[in-house]
Parts: C-alpha cells; sequence; structure tokens
C-alpha cells in the first residue's frame, strides 16, 4: 500500500512544481522580457501568463511609467572660461522594453554619461549672462539630442530641466553686489516717485484751497460791497427825506475826525476837499450867528431945552448898534467864535501825494 501510495505522491509534488513555475502574475505598467535557453522569447504583458517552466525564465522586470533621473551636479566651462556647476532633472519613459533590454547594457548610466556630454556642448557655446538667462533654450536642446540618442534605446524622453546652476564664488558676490545696486535704484527711483507725486498733490491741494479761499474772498467783498452799498443807500434816503441842514452834516463830519486818528500807525493824514468845505461851513455857520444874536438897546437920554423948538436934535454918532469891526462874544462861555474855530482850522498834517512811498 505504502509503495503505490509514494510514486503518487512523488508525481503530484512534480505536477504542482510544474504549474506553479509555469503561471506568471505581471503587474500594471510592467513588463516581463521572457527567454527561453538564454534566447529572447516575449515580452510578458499585464495579468495572467504561462511559460514553460524550466525552459522560460524571466530576464528583466521593466517599469513603463515616467521616471526621474537625477544627476550630480557637473563643472561645466562656459565660453567666457568661467566653470559652473549645473544640476540637471530627466524626465524619461520606456517605450521597448527589449530595446531598453538588448540595445544597451545600463541605460540609466548612458543617459548620465549623454546628459553630461550633451550639456557641456552646449553651455560651451554660450556665455556666463546667456547660461543664466536662457534655460528654456538650454532645457529645448538638450532634449532634442537626448530624444534622439535614446529613441533606438526604446526610451522617450519626457523633459529636461535645468535645475540649478551655481557660477563661482566671485561672480556670485558680484552678482550680489549688482543686484543690491538695482535694487536701491529701483527703491530710490520709486521714493522720487512718491515724493514727487505727494508734492504734486500738496501744490494741487495749496492750489485749490488758494482758489477757494479767493473765491471766498471775493463773495465776502462783493457781500460787504453789497451791505454797504445798501447802508450808504439808506443814509442817503433818510438824509434827503428828512432835508437835513448841510450845517449839521459838517458839524457831523468834523467830530469823526478824532476816531480817523486813533490809530496807532496813523501818522499820517490825506485831508480830503470835504473837510475843507465841512469846516468853511461851520465857520460861516458861526459867522452868521454872530450877526443875527441882538444886543440890549443903549439908554434914553434927556431932552434939553435949548435948543429952539421944532429942530430935530441932532443924532449922536455914538455906537447905538452892532459895529461892524466888532464881533460880541456869543453865549458859548464867554469864548468868541474865532476860538472855537480856530482849532478846527489848525493846520493838519498833509501827505505829498507827488512823492513815492519808501
Amino acid at each position: 500500500m505504502n509503495l503505490v501510495l509514494v510514486p503518487i505522491i512523488v508525481v503530484a509534488i512534480l505536477v504542482a512544481f510544474l504549474v506553479l513555475g509555469s503561471v506568471r502574475v505581471v503587474p500594471q505598467a510592467r513588463r516581463y522580457i521572457i527567454e527561453r535557453f538564454g534566447r529572447y522569447r516575449t515580452t510578458l504583458q499585464p495579468g495572467l501568463n504561462f511559460i514553460v517552466p524550466l525552459a522560460d525564465r524571466i530576464n528583466s522586470r521593466l517599469d513603463i511609467r515616467e521616471q526621474v533621473f537625477t544627476s550630480a551636479p557637473q563643472p561645466v566651462i562656459t565660453q567666457d572660461n568661467l566653470v559652473v556647476n549645473i544640476d540637471t532633472v530627466l524626465y524619461y519613459q520606456i517605450t521597448d522594453p527589449r530595446a531598453a533590454v538588448y540595445e544597451v547594457a545600463n541605460y540609466l548610466q548612458a543617459i548620465d554619461q549623454l546628459t553630461v556630454t550633451t550639456l557641456r556642448n552646449v553651455i560651451g557655446s554660450m556665455d556666463l549672462e546667456r547660461t543664466l538667462t536662457s534655460r528654456e533654450e538650454i532645457n529645448a536642446q538638450l532634449r532634442t539630442v537626448l530624444d534622439d540618442a535614446t529613441g533606438k534605446w526604446g526610451i522617450r524622453m519626457n523633459r529636461v530641466e535645468i535645475k540649478a546652476i551655481d557660477p563661482p564664488a566671485t561672480i556670485k558676490e558680484a552678482m550680489e553686489k549688482q543686484m543690491r545696486a538695482e535694487r536701491d535704484k529701483r527703491a530710490t527711483i520709486l521714493h522720487a516717485e512718491g515724493e514727487r507725486q505727494a508734492k504734486i498733490l500738496t501744490a494741487e491741494g495749496t492750489r485749490q484751497q488758494s482758489i477757494l479761499e479767493a473765491q471766498g474772498d471775493q463773495q465776502a467783498a462783493i457781500l460787504r460791497a453789497d451791505g454797504e452799498a445798501k447802508a450808504i443807500d439808506l443814509v442817503f434816503r433818510a438824509v434827503h427825506r428828512n432835508d437835513a441842514d448841510p450845517k449839521v452834516l459838517a458839524y457831523k463830519y468834523l467830530e469823526m475826525l478824532p476816531q480817523l486818528a486813533e490809530g496807532e500807525n496813523n501818522t499820517l493824514w490825506v485831508i480830503p476837499g470835504e473837510l475843507t468845505r465841512a469846516i468853511q461851513t461851520v465857520t460861516e455857520a458861526f459867522s452868521d450867528r454872530s450877526r443875527t444874536e441882538v444886543h440890549p438897546p443903549a439908554p434914553e437920554r434927556p431932552v434939553e431945552d435949548d435948543g429952539p423948538q421944532g429942530e430935530e436934535p441932532e443924532e449922536d454918532e455914538g455906537p447905538t448898534g452892532l459895529d461892524d469891526t466888532t464881533t460880541p462874544a456869543l453865549t458859548t462861555g464867554g469864548l468868541p467864535v474865532e476860538d472855537l474855530v480856530a482849532p478846527v482850522e489848525a493846520p493838519v498834517p498833509v501827505a505829498d501825494l507827488s512823492e513815492e512811498p519808501r
């Protein structure tokens, strides 16, 4: 019984080993290169696949997704003999797994060396300034050269990016100084523009303020002049309506003269013609009053009978009335009219209008 079971168990184990050895499950986005007796047979696709045990074997497992390859920074000499370190990043994808395995021994190392040589050729034809400012141009040239070279390897270069360009330390220091100078220049220009705009706005505000103040002064002057004109018109109508005596007006005019001299800076007067006429009017008023004043009559003398009757007595040549050569005192405190008028007729300093003011 045991002799019969042993061969069955051995055959079952061999069958299980062969079945398990022939089944291969390939994940998505992967490709398996199968060789039979050392020769390429097929490329397994994602899913369940069967191979011949002991005859077929998996040579390579490839990832066909887009991959990133970063090379170490490489020293490169520019056209103006300056050494710069350039760090690149490559994005590639395997399009032909068989070519990637059998056309090149190590495609990653081949890509790295090809990138270095291509980068030196491209940077060697540019100066430092162009190298620093022409990254897009460098990326395009690198991608074109690498894509042409790696096409036969079953690899497509999707993108090539310059990650960093490091110039020498002395160049960095000079560039930093230049950048600081440019920043200071821009700051100075912006500050000057700000001050200019501020001054323009301030001047515009001052101009508007002056215009508004001038308009306000103009309106105020117009209103004051209108008010004064109305006041003068009312006074004029009141005076003419009441038929005021010119002598009273002249007297009122003289009463206002002390008020004209109340100011501290009024050291010089300009006497108008109305003042002279006012003084003349007041003087004539006092003269008329002195002429019209009546004195008491002199006592009568007794009549003597020495003369013949019928003859009229001779008139006494003595003063019997007012004498034109003398002016009696008015009822003004015993002072003559000339003393009252004298202060009014006192000379007043008159400005010489012909002289120019100093």
